[in-house]
């Protein structure tokens, strides 16, 4: 896996991204995702300020899709998208 286009263009938060994605020890990765989810969240704030950002937000969303997979595939945690729907 390699880290992505965004960490070029959106490094307050995307470098973290980029660490999670390329963490390979099991110990080390639940950490590496939180970092980045906290880095999207705050990243997020300012964002929920600014009136443009429409492409930043797009790559955010790509990349919270990201972690979920991450999270649910790698560190176990439930899937709860599909628990809501019923699937």
């Amino acid at each position: 896996m390699t880290i992505p286009e965004s960490a070029l263009n959106y490094p307050e938060w995307s470098l973290k991204y980029g660490e999670a994605l390329l963490e390979a020890d099991p110990k080390k990765l639940a950490e590496r995702v939180a970092e980045a989810e906290t880095a999207i969240f705050g990243r997020l704030q300012q964002l929920s300020r600014a009136q443009d950002g429409h492409a930043e937000r797009e790559a955010i969303e790509d990349a919270i899709r990201a972690l979920r997979v991450i999270k649910r595939e790698r560190l176990d945690f439930p899937d709860w998208e599909s628990r809501m729907t019923g699937s």
